[in-house]
């Protein structure tokens, strides 16, 4: 897992620890020393420790102008024990929705399990989200924890998308690739 790094080709077009309106500004991270663990395997040090002990995350891109994130997580996803979701909500989601964003892309293709707990932070996020014209979908999230996912009924409120080659894109065409499929379910 300590070879697993966020994706960092478009860093020369955002970085969250340099963003003034990012939960993560000032944030920093060691090239050498990996300190955080999930499950006591170490991972990389550029993820971000967002208040979740076995998900971490990173924050690829904001556009406050189009009104937009996307964000790689990594670990395990625990609302049964941790709720997670909650996290996520209270520490990232609504520090970007206070700043206008309203469409999140979650890159979940490291987030190896799901554990299932209460809905309500999914209903909360997805009326929120609806409320702004928002929406949130999870990227090629691995089929085990999709499964649990699904189980749960949060495709729901989350949707399930998958989109392999998403790294080929810059972050503008991903959000509109993404966007336009949305657009194009819900007429």
């Amino acid at each position: 897992m300590h070879e697993i790094e966020p994706y960092y080709n478009w860093q020369h077009i955002y970085v969250s620890e340099e963003d003034e309106r990012s939960p993560f500004y000032g944030a920093e991270h060691s090239q050498f020393e990996y300190t955080d663990t999930i499950y006591n395997y170490y991972i990389h040090p550029q993820w971000d420790f967002f208040g979740s002990k076995n998900l971490y995350l990173k924050v690829l891109m904001a556009d406050y102008e189009e009104g937009y994130a996307i964000i790689e997580m990594i670990g395990e996803w625990n609302d049964a024990v941790e709720n997670d979701i909650m996290t996520l909500k209270r520490e990232v989601l609504e520090a970007f929705m206070n700043e206008g964003i309203y469409k999140f892309i979650l890159i979940a293709e490291n987030v190896l399990n799901f554990h299932s707990g209460d809905r309500d932070y999914y209903e909360e996020l997805h009326e929120e989200l609806s409320d702004g014209e928002g929406w949130i979908i999870c990227l090629n999230m691995p089929e085990q924890t999709q499964y649990d996912f699904k189980g749960a009924r949060l495709n729901q409120f989350i949707e399930l998308m998958e989109l392999d080659n998403w790294r080929v894109y810059k972050p503008y065409h991903l959000f509109k690739k993404i966007d336009e499929t949305l657009s194009k379910r819900l007429s």
